[in-house]
């Protein structure tokens, strides 16, 4: 019988980059780490027309490391769903943030920018793979959220270029209440789907 349970541990490491501003923060503006403790449920169901693949049980820390008045940093458990139908792939994750004493929190309404869930979708063909993210807060009196699109394309043997637009809140945790849109490329050695 094949083993239906695994437990995984992940860290995810988010650097951007601000060469041109020396004497604040060349040449990083700011690093996001994310550690992160997952149980995985793996799982053979059919939902709407898409297969049911895995079900993941998780607690991810979120921090850049820096010290008040530029600390931030919150603690979420979350569910995952993810789903599949050829070449499309569907993942739904909400989550919980974790409160911490009021006196030391940095970022009291993180949530309130960053969300309570993602969607992810995916679809891939002939060496390309694009995706969207979508986060939000779910209110619709107050609406904030973010949304970002990724494209990866063939170049050379495994080497692969890379576009991606995000705009919203919470690209990087320092801005996690400022709006802000953003294009990126560059390249890519191992897509992350």
């Amino acid at each position: 019988m094949k083993n239906r349970f695994d437990l995984w541990i992940g860290y995810t490491q988010l650097s951007f980059f601000q060469m041109y501003n020396k004497s604040i923060s060349s040449p990083f503006r700011e690093n996001n780490f994310e550690p992160e403790l997952m149980g995985v449920i793996h799982t053979d169901y059919d939902l709407f027309g898409l297969k049911g693949r895995f079900i993941n049980i998780g607690l991810v820390h979120q921090s850049n490391g820096r010290q008040d008045p530029l600390s931030r940093s919150w603690n979420r458990i979350y569910a995952q769903f993810g789903f599949e139908r050829g070449g499309f792939g569907l993942m739904v994750r909400p989550w919980y943030r974790i409160r911490e004493d009021w006196t030391a929190d940095n970022n009291p309404d993180i949530t309130t920018y960053m969300g309570y869930g993602d969607v992810v979708a995916t679809y891939a063909w002939g060496g390309h793979m694009v995706s969207l993210v979508l986060r939000s807060n779910v209110n619709f009196w107050n609406l904030h959220g973010a949304v970002q699109a990724d494209w990866s394309f063939p170049l050379y043997h495994e080497l692969k270029g890379y576009v991606q637009v995000f705009t919203g809140y919470g690209e990087s945790l320092i801005d996690y209440n400022h709006y802000q849109t953003t294009i990126g490329a560059g390249f890519l050695l191992i897509n992350w789907m």
